[in-house]
This record gives structure tokens, sequence and C-alpha cells, in this order.
């Protein structure tokens, strides 16, 4: 079952990014997942499965906005 991941989302991942840092903010969500990296600001975009594998932990969440 597929993770809910929302725009906005702070994440920690398994792998640590060559700068040093291991949490990334979510930026699109959908088939791919694009991540930005919080200390060097590196963008990269990965498919949903791979994204769901490596990440540890939701450590902050963003209140999806009301549909109407």
């Amino acid at each position: 079952m597929p993770k809910e991941i929302n725009v906005g989302d702070i994440v920690k991942m398994k792998k640590v990014h060559p700068c040093g840092c291991d949490e990334w903010e979510v930026l699109r969500v959908g088939m791919d997942i694009r991540i930005k990296c919080l200390k060097c600001g590196r963008m990269v975009l990965m498919p949903r499965p791979k994204f769901e594998k490596g990440m540890k932990k939701v450590i902050k969440t963003v209140e999806k906005p009301n549909e109407q």
C-alpha cells in the first residue's frame, strides 16, 4: 500500500546525500517524487517505488488543504 506523502513534507532518507544531509523536502508527488535537499538545495526526481523503499520516516507533515 502506498505511503501518504504530501507536497511540503520533510522526510528522512536511509542514504545520506554527499553534502552530509539526510533530510529532504517533498516538492512534487505523483508517479515520480521530486525532493530537495535541505542543506545544499539539490533537487532529485525519483520513481515512487524507489522513494518509498529509501524513505526512513516522515519528520514533519503538512496538512492537506480541504478539497471542495
